[in-house]
């Protein structure tokens, strides 16, 4: 019996809450977990679960050993990783988090120079603009765009992101612009959060940071600010876009900023942070990735560069 896998195995089928579920996270099959749980019953000689048709539940033995098994698991991980920091060459596989369109522009022409530069280390970027469990998903460096970052992962404030209201010229020719915040009533209007189909609330900050709220709406709305950023550009409304993707359009003529004087206000927050576990801080290949990202994003963002 390979007892650090069948340790592993019930660590997750715990958490998990059944064994159906755990096989699913250790991507195997059930009866492989089920035999594993097997095995350390039948060697430690005692029931360590509670099995019924509807859950699972952790017998006084099986609270015991899962305590230890916890930190003992936690002690190779951490063993791992100080064995691995001992060499300063980054090497292993690098498996980053990245928001959809931010990690499609900017993250992901990264990759190619930092694979050729360490030969020893492979990159994976996981494009979501989901949140992903940085433990669960396997995540060296998460990078977010959030208000909160998580509380249990060191989170390094990386760069301001902007957004502002944009809409096309010929729009505006054919639709009129807007001078004040009420008029957007008037107008088809696009951003990211979707609430089922009824009127968003937008609200606006001025330079004096006085608020408004304006409740707007749109035949459509799209999960994706590519997609919604394409709406405009073809004429179809306003929307709130963030300026690391439409300085360029912006720089072009082919986007115009509306209502400039007032800043959009929104749920996600204004700063894009890179997020990683205690354990990741000194890992020399987490250490490469976020000098290259410093690189990229100073003095000014390339979205912030004159042409």
């Amino acid at each position: 019996m390979n007892w650090l896998n069948s340790w592993a195995s019930f660590v997750k089928v715990v958490e998990a809450g059944s064994m159906a579920a755990a096989a699913r996270r250790l991507d195997c099959t059930r009866a492989q977990v089920s035999k594993q749980v097997g095995e350390l019953e039948q060697a430690f000689g005692v029931r360590l679960l509670e099995r019924t048709t509807r859950r699972l539940s952790l017998t006084p033995s099986g609270e015991v050993f899962y305590q230890h098994a916890l930190r003992a698991l936690e002690a190779v991980e951490s063993t791992e990783l100080a064995v691995r920091n001992l060499g300063d060459v980054p090497r292993g596989v690098l498996r980053i988090s990245a928001p959809l369109t931010f990690g499609r522009i900017y993250v992901a022409p990264l990759l190619p120079r930092i694979a050729a530069r360490y030969p020893h280390m492979q990159c994976e970027l996981v494009l979501t603009d989901q949140l992903v469990d940085l433990a669960e998903g396997k995540i060296d460096l998460a990078l977010r765009i959030t208000k909160l970052p998580p509380e249990d992962a060191v989170a390094r404030k990386l760069v301001f992101l902007q957004r502002v209201l944009c809409a096309a010229p010929a729009y505006l020719a054919g639709h009129g612009e807007p001078r004040q915040p009420a008029d957007l009533v008037e107008h088809p209007c696009f951003d990211y959060s979707l609430n089922g189909g009824g009127p968003s609330e937008w609200i606006l900050s001025d330079r004096q940071g006085e608020e408004s709220t304006v409740r707007v709406s749109g035949s459509f709305q799209i999960n994706n600010i590519d997609c919604i950023q394409q709406a405009v550009l073809d004429g179809h409304g306003i929307g709130i876009l963030p300026t690391y993707l439409c300085a360029p359009e912006l720089a072009r003529g082919s986007l115009q900023v509306v209502l400039g004087d007032y800043e959009p206000r929104n749920s996600f927050g204004q700063y894009l942070y890179a997020c990683y576990t205690p354990s990741r801080v000194r890992l020399p290949r987490v250490r490469v990735f976020l000098d290259e990202l410093e690189l990229l994003l100073s003095p000014a963002p390339p979205w912030e560069r004159p042409v």
